[in-house]
Parts: structure tokens; C-alpha cells; sequence
């Protein structure tokens, strides 16, 4: 793949921000749109905007073929069994809270167990955490190893017969590694617990197989790879999926409504009350084929090597702490300047164009486990260069100097 040519896809990346070119290393935050999508969603506000599901008429018909066939090109992006199998929702937050609250709130009890790790995004901690509050049942992490990478032999000590649910990422947003799902999936399963993946910062990045790492869920968010806000899918296996209680109630997901109750409609409807999400849906679809195009395989293979480089180019400089595993990471690199706060490099980089995440990445707890407040985050994506990375590099030695002289 050539990131140059796939970058004249993406308008965004072609303007000056604060006199000088854009360099956007925020990727892990959300990714840019290409044109493609961009049309998609254009082109069904302008020719064929209509609810689904309901209208017998020509846009209507032509708005549910549109949306269902975003869910079967989901269902294939990810291998799903079937298209029943994928839920649309807001985006990776919400699909966390649909399972939290619609399975561990309606089955968990005391003695029961919640498993995950310190290093989860807080989008899949907190739903957690707050159904072991509210059930009673005992909320576990698996400890992590000095780098903050999960080990196998970790997951085998933590999850016992009393585990109901492991909840953990597949490529931490703030570390970039690669959690052994497949295998995790195993041990969970020998003990009658089920898995659900955080797939945000794993479906963008990398091919994704459901069958084949044997997970219950997984989640993930269209935004982060070249789709629309405000979309994302539950993926799970059927049998789980038709255990879980619907969250959100109204049109649409019912099947017959009686005065003092109700029943719900089959798979996936079940879990999509109300008008969907229908341009975003087609969206998803647009940016999928764009994907595919390029395919998974190649993406991970630039950006890891795009990695690679840009963690050789920053041990060039004195006084640069790099968290995380130091070889085979994913698409980010999260990491610290000696007497620089994180929001000060920020501002910095950014008056040379460069945008970066500074913060606690919505990963509080994995911090503290860190003894820091804060760190900085550049994230990759198929559209980076090796150029960037250099503009990248000289800003944060820039940036070492003009504090070095404050300081001095």
C-alpha cells in the first residue's frame, strides 16, 4: 500500500494548520473520513433520506436496503454467522452498556464474578463496575506484567468457576498491544464465562475474525475507521444475544404490545428501538469497502511498521519515557518528556500543525498504575507517513528546547 496515494482520499489532511502543514497523530481519538464516505452519506440525504422498516414507498425501500446492507457488510467485515448477530449502535460505549446493563444487571448475583484489568478504557470499566455495585457480584482484575501487557499465565490465576464475564480490550488505546483473545476466550469458556472484546482500537487496525477468536461480543466504533460519528456494532453470538434484555424500549423493537406487556422482536431489531442509525450505518458500509480495498492485512502491516520507525526516531532524545511494550505494538505510541506536561507538548506540537491526545486517554485507573497524572499519545493510521513521523520527532526536540531554555 502507498500512504501518499491513499492520503488524496482524505480532504482533511490537505490544509495548514497554524501556518504549517497538518500532521494529524491523533488517530486513536477518531480517524479522518474519506471521500468515499463522505458521498455515501451526502448521496442518501440528497436521494433517498427516509426512515426504515416502515414505508412501503420507493425511498423508503431503497433506505432499508441501504441499511441492511450495512449490517451484512458488517457481518462479513468480521465474520459473523449471520447478520442477526450484528446490533447497531451509538458506538463501542454504548454496546459495552447494552451488554452491562441487559445481561450483568438482569443475571449476576453476590458471589459472582466481573473480570477485567486496570488497563481497560473507561468505557469498559465503569459499565462494569457499576453492575458489580449494583448486583453484588465481586468486580476482579487481572494483574498486568511490568509493561502493562496482559499475559496468559495472569488470566489463568484470576478467572475462577465463579467468573460470569471477562470484559478486556483487544489493543489497548493507550499501550498498543495486542491482547491474546483467541486464547483468553479458551480459558474463559473452560470456565463457563463469557467474553466480551472492546474491538475500538482493534477493528481499525487489524483483520478481524468473531468465529475464529471465539469471543461472545465484541464492540467496536465506526468513527475510528473512516466512518461516521454517532454509529457502532455489538457483534454476538446468537445464543448470548437472545439472553440479553433490551435497554432502550419503543418502536420498531417490539412485536406485539398489550396493554400491561409487551414482547420484543427477533434479532437485531430486539436491541434497535426507534429510527436507527441509518446514515451512519451507510457510512460504515462506504468506509468498510475502503478497507477492504486497501485490505486489513497491508494496514497492519504499515502501521506497525510506521510504529517501529517513529519509536526508533523518538529514543533519540534524552529524557523520553515510552510506556507500553517496546516492539510489536500496534498504530500508537504513548509516552512523556521529562519536565514537559503532556498539555503543554500538546499546545506546543499543535502551533506546528501536529495534532496529538494529551491526558489520562480516558484510562484513569492504568495511570495510577503508571505513577502518572498524564501522558501523550500519537496515534497512526493508514493515511501517516514516515515523513510525518520526522515533522513529529523535530517538533517534540523543539519542544525539549524551548522548555530547556525555561527552565534553565
Amino acid at each position: 500500500m502507498d500512504a501518499k496515494e491513499i492520503r488524496k482520499y482524505f480532504p482533511i489532511l490537505h490544509q495548514e494548520v497554524n501556518a504549517h502543514p497538518l500532521v494529524y497523530l491523533d488517530n486513536g481519538a477518531t480517524s479522518q473520513k474519506p471521500i468515499q464516505v463522505i458521498e455515501a452519506v451526502d448521496n442518501y440525504y440528497k436521494k433517498y433520506n427516509s426512515n426504515v422498516h416502515r414505508g412501503v414507498h420507493t425511498l423508503g425501500s431503497l433506505a432499508t436496503d441501504g441499511y441492511e446492507g450495512a449490517r451484512e457488510k458488517v457481518r462479513a467485515f468480521i465474520n459473523a454467522r449471520e447478520a442477526a448477530e450484528v446490533i447497531f449502535t451509538r458506538g463501542t460505549t454504548s454496546a459495552i452498556n447494552t451488554v452491562a446493563y441487559g445481561y450483568a444487571r438482569a443475571f449476576l448475583k453476590p458471589g459472582d464474578e466481573i473480570v477485567t484489568t486496570v488497563a481497560e478504557h473507561h468505557s469498559n470499566f465503569i459499565p462494569w463496575q457499576q453492575a458489580a455495585k449494583v448486583t453484588g457480584a465481586t468486580f476482579k482484575f487481572i494483574p498486568l506484567a511490568e509493561d502493562g501487557t496482559v499475559t496468559l499465565e495472569a488470566v489463568k490465576e484470576t478467572i475462577t468457576d465463579n467468573t460470569k464475564i471477562v470484559a478486556i480490550h483487544h489493543i489497548s488505546n493507550v499501550l498498543g498491544d495486542t491482547t491474546p483473545i483467541k486464547e483468553i476466550a479458551q480459558i474463559a469458556h473452560q470456565h463457563g464465562a463469557l467474553l466480551f472484546v472492546d474491538g475500538a482500537q482493534g477493528a481499525p487496525h487489524k483483520k478481524i475474525d468473531v468465529q475464529d477468536l471465539d469471543c461472545d461480543f465484541y464492540a467496536f466504533s465506526s468513527h475510528k475507521m473512516g466512518g461516521p460519528t454517532g454509529v457502532g456494532v455489538l457483534y454476538g453470538k446468537r445464543e448470548v444475544l437472545e439472553r440479553v434484555e433490551p435497554m432502550e424500549f419503543g418502536g420498531e423493537m417490539i412485536d406485539f404490545v398489550e396493554l400491561y406487556d409487551s414482547t420484543w422482536k427477533e434479532l437485531p431489531w430486539k436491541f434497535e428501538g426507534g429510527t436507527p442509525i441509518i446514515a451512519g450505518a451507510i457510512g460504515l458500509a462506504a468506509a468498510i469497502d475502503f478497507l477492504e480495498e486497501i485490505g486489513m492485512d497491508n494496514i497492519e502491516r504499515h502501521e506497525k511498521k510506521l510504529v517501529a520507525y517513529a519509536m526508533e526516531r523518538m529514543r533519540e532524545l534524552d529524557g523520553i519515557t515510552i510506556y507500553g511494550p517496546q516492539q510489536d505494538r500496534s498504530s500508537l505510541i504513548t509516552f512523556n518528556l521529562d519536565q514537559v506536561h503532556p498539555h503543554d507538548l500538546s499546545t506546543v506540537l499543535d502551533s506546528y500543525g501536529i495534532a496529538i491526545r494529551a491526558g489520562h486517554h480516558c484510562a484513569q485507573p492504568l495511570m495510577r498504575w503508571f505513577n502518572v497524572s498524564a501522558t501523550a499519545r500519537a496515534s497512526f493510521y493508514m493515511y501517516n507517513t514516515e515523513e510525518e513521523v520526522d515533522v513529529f520527532v523535530d517538533g517534540l526536540k523543539k519542544t525539549k528546547e524551548y522548555f530547556g531554555n525555561v527552565f534553565s
